[in-house]
Parts: C-alpha cells; sequence; structure tokens
C-alpha cells in the first residue's frame, strides 16, 4: 500500500519529488549533514532501486525539514526494512526526527508488514543514536570501517535494529517500541 502523504504529530512524510530535490540538496550540503552524509551523488535522492523509497520530511506548515529514506527487504524468509535520514540544521533538535522515525516505522509495520526495521549511524553520531535508542532501536553491534567520511577517513557504525512487537525472551531487546 502506498500512501500519497504519511502524516505524524509534528511532520508530514511525502514521496519526494522533483521538486524538492534542490532544498534537499542544499540541505545535504551544510556542515552539519555534510559530516555524516558527505556530498550529494548525482542522481541524490533518488537511485535505481526499486526498493529505495526517498521521503522528504516536512513540517506541518510546509517547509522542508529534511529527508527519510527506507530500504525494503521483501523476500519472506529475510523481511525486514533499513532506515536512513537527515535533518536540517534549523529543525534539528525539535523532535522532527523521531516523529519522522516514528511516522515511517508506523507504515512500514502496519502497512508494508515488516516487524524488524534497522538503522545505522555513524558510532560517533552520539545524538543520533540517543535519538534512536529513545525510540525503540538496540545496539546489535558495530561495523567496523563501515562507511568513509568526508575526509576519506574509514569510521565505525553501530548497527541498530527495532524489533515490533519484540518477541518475548529475545535476548538485547527491551520493553516495546515508543512509536506513540
Amino acid at each position: 500500500m502506498t500512501r500519497p502523504e504519511l502524516l505524524g504529530r509534528r511532520v508530514v512524510l511525502r514521496e519526494t519529488r522533483v521538486d524538492d530535490v534542490p532544498a534537499l540538496r542544499a540541505q545535504l550540503l551544510t556542515p552539519e549533514v555534510a559530516a555524516w552524509w558527505g556530498p550529494p551523488w548525482p542522481e541524490f535522492p533518488f537511485e535505481d532501486d526499486e526498493h529505495h523509497r526517498p521521503f522528504t520530511i516536512r513540517t506541518r506548515d510546509g517547509a522542508i525539514a529534511g529527508l527519510i529514506q527506507s530500504y525494503e527487504e521483501r523476500e519472506p524468509a529475510f523481511l525486514h526494512a533499513t532506515l536512513d535520514l537527515f535533518v536540517a540544521p534549523p529543525f534539528q533538535r525539535r523532535g522532527l526526527g523521531t516523529d519522522a522515525i516514528r511516522t515511517l516505522v508506523r507504515h512500514l509495520v502496519e502497512d508494508r508488514g515488516h516487524h524488524r526495521i534497522t538503522i545505522d549511524p555513524a558510532a560517533a553520531n552520539v545524538a543520533a543514536v540517543r535519538c534512536y535508542a529513545a525510540i525503540g532501536f538496540r545496539p546489535v553491534g558495530t561495523l567496523r570501517a563501515s562507511w568513509r567520511d568526508p575526509g576519506g577517513i574509514w569510521r565505525d557504525g553501530l548497527l541498530m535494529e527495532l524489533i515490533v512487537p519484540p518477541p518475548e525472551g529475545l535476548p538485547g531487546v527491551g520493553g516495546p517500541p515508543s512509536l506513540g
């Protein structure tokens, strides 16, 4: 099921359109975002992958606040989705990223049938790791030298997952996710 917009408490997620690209590219070039994402690749934010879905994060008043994207593994034996996002500096620390994640996770679980969602922030991105943990994502392990920063240095990532609903007795999985 595809919805034209996903409504959160603070954000509206809309499948990214060509007219969103200039604002998103400009946000990606800000030092705060570029430190984690690097420069935009030629086709940004689109990819030639049928399982990739970029959504523009908009405030309730319509301002473009960033990008959140999902990649879905649809093979039934391995069904899960992966998220990635950035929030532009003027919109950071306002709960918009948290709401965007909760909104997209809800869609992936309720509409797309996923029970497991992963995210892999840079291990050094403490603010992102705290945000994801507060939502219910749990660390799975360190991805050694998993991404090259804009300066060309290989950095570690942290693989985190959210299982909805968390199975009883699954080691390392806390209480229910805070998707509310």
